[in-house]
């Protein structure tokens, strides 16, 4: 069988499972598919998903560094900003620009300095 890349999932590092459940769960509206801990007082390492998009949370020191950029392509990001800035969480506000590449941005840093960047074409067919 020829080399396949079946599917890349970004590790993001964090400090704390609750905020890291308030941001990415609560305002963002992903869902917990996993959660790993060596024992119940071990750093937590978690899968989240949404709409295709899958992330690993990390609280152990070692797996990566804050202040990430996930760079994630979507369809419907009017649709998610008004989903999410409905909700009114108080940390942040996003807002949707167009970007260099004739794209609709919008960028959402969470409580750990870890960016998400949703990215929409608004070239046909793209």
């Amino acid at each position: 069988m020829s080399f396949q890349v079946l599917q890349t999932i970004p590790i993001l590092r964090i400090f704390s499972v609750e905020k890291a459940r308030e941001f990415y769960l609560d305002f963002l509206g992903f869902a917990v598919d996993w959660e790993h801990r060596f024992d119940e007082r071990a750093p937590i390492y978690l899968q989240i998903s949404r709409a295709g998009c899958v992330l690993h949370l990390s609280e152990h020191h070692d797996d990566c560094c804050p202040g990430s950029t996930v760079f994630i392509r979507v369809a419907g990001l009017e649709e998610y900003h008004r989903e999410i800035t409905g909700k009114n969480y108080g940390y942040m506000r996003p807002g949707i620009a167009k970007t260099f590449h004739q794209s609709k941005g919008m960028e959402v840093i969470d409580p750990f300095g870890n960016r998400l960047r949703f990215d929409e074409s608004m070239v046909s067919g793209s």
